[in-house]
């Protein structure tokens, strides 16, 4: 049976999400005192060696740091990263180093603004997704946690569904990576076109 838990966070990721088992489900709100990366911290404390999969829309000038001090852990036994094509440009250095440290085919460019990691070895199949992305923020934020089940299943689908692109890449072949074709018709993207999207 599953173990659902109800938390209102304060404090740390490892004091809200606690000891990790089989079939757990888990939903928190944060003040954004933590993030996704620390949630991805604590599961990988808990696990030991495990695989990752982090989905995430950017990566800030506090996150690149926190991207380095990811990549430089030791129980980390692969690495994929799914990232929005405009931070791939926005971030590039950043990013080859995560090819460097888990192989070419380790990052995946999409239209993607989801905020989801998995982490996983023989014991666990954790999935985390939430409102925040992988920095401090300090407002209402809403956090996920589940251990196996079919919604794992679908993220794992998703990301061996998307191709790796050549470095070099076209905004129809992130397009069709992301088959953004069969949920808009294309004169419902061309309205689109040009248009910042989620201007600061």
């Amino acid at each position: 049976m599953k173990r659902k838990r109800v938390v209102e966070s304060f404090r740390s990721a490892a004091e809200a999400i606690g000891p990790l088992e089989p079939g757990m489900s888990l939903f928190a709100v944060t003040r954004g005192q933590w993030s996704m990366i620390d949630a991805i911290f604590h599961c990988l404390a808990e696990t030991g060696p495990a695989n990752l999969s982090v989905w995430t829309w950017t990566i800030a000038d506090y996150e690149i740091e926190a991207m380095g001090g990811l990549m430089a852990r030791q129980e980390l036994l692969s690495g994929t990263l799914v990232i929005d094509q405009s931070a791939d440009r926005r971030n590039a250095s950043t990013i080859d180093k995560w090819r460097g440290r888990f192989g070419p085919e380790s990052v995946r460019i999409c239209k993607n603004h989801a905020k989801i990691a998995r982490v996983w070895n023989r014991d666990l199949r954790l999935l985390l997704r939430g409102s925040m992305n992988l920095n401090f923020n300090p407002r209402f934020e809403q956090f996920d946690l589940t251990e196996g089940g079919e919604d794992f299943a679908l993220v794992e689908r998703l990301e061996h569904e998307l191709p790796v692109l050549p470095r070099k890449y076209s905004n129809a072949e992130v397009e069709a990576a992301t088959k953004v074709s069969q949920a808009f018709e294309r004169q419902q993207l061309e309205m689109f076109r040009g248009v910042k999207v989620w201007a600061k």
